[in-house]
């Protein structure tokens, strides 16, 4: 699969597509394979919201996972940026309030962090929790967005 490895300010980003679609994106260093003009609109994309030019994505998304999982994953899509909810409040947004692990699992599994913002969940408590990339990755990530992380407990 067409792939492109980026840098960031938190680190090398390896971005994945198939066909016309993001599939994945890493928190890795993974040599290029190949070329498709998907990876160079997510790369634009990706430079302009680190660059705190960019708010939302507009790149074709396909995530693989279960139904459960691609549930959870557009219910996160719609978090609106800087804003954070917690895990109960998705698992009510995809029908069952009590699914908070779940959700704790099908964030783990996401396959396109950044682009679908796993980083904007947490505990109910308002701890910053569970980020696949580090919590130094998700403070980081909340703060870009305007976050205040500092009353948030870790």
């Amino acid at each position: 699969m067409p792939s492109l490895c980026i840098q960031s300010p938190i680190g090398p980003l390896t971005i994945i597509s198939e066909n016309d679609d993001i599939v994945t994106l890493e928190f890795s260093h993974t040599e290029a394979k190949d070329y498709h003009p998907v990876l160079l609109k997510c790369q634009e994309e990706l430079k302009e919201y680190f660059d705190g030019k960019r708010s939302s994505f507009s790149l074709p998304l396909a995530p693989k996972g279960t139904l459960f999982q691609t549930n959870v994953w557009k219910a996160l899509q719609e978090i609106p940026y800087g804003e954070c909810v917690s895990y109960k409040e998705i698992a009510s947004r995809v029908g069952n309030s009590k699914a908070m692990r779940a959700v704790g699992g099908a964030n783990n599994k996401n396959p396109i962090p950044i682009l679908i913002p796993c980083h904007r969940v947490i505990g109910a408590n308002g701890r910053l929790v569970g980020y696949g990339g580090g919590i130094d990755k998700k403070i980081f990530l909340l703060e870009l967005e305007g976050y205040n992380c500092s009353s948030s407990p870790i």
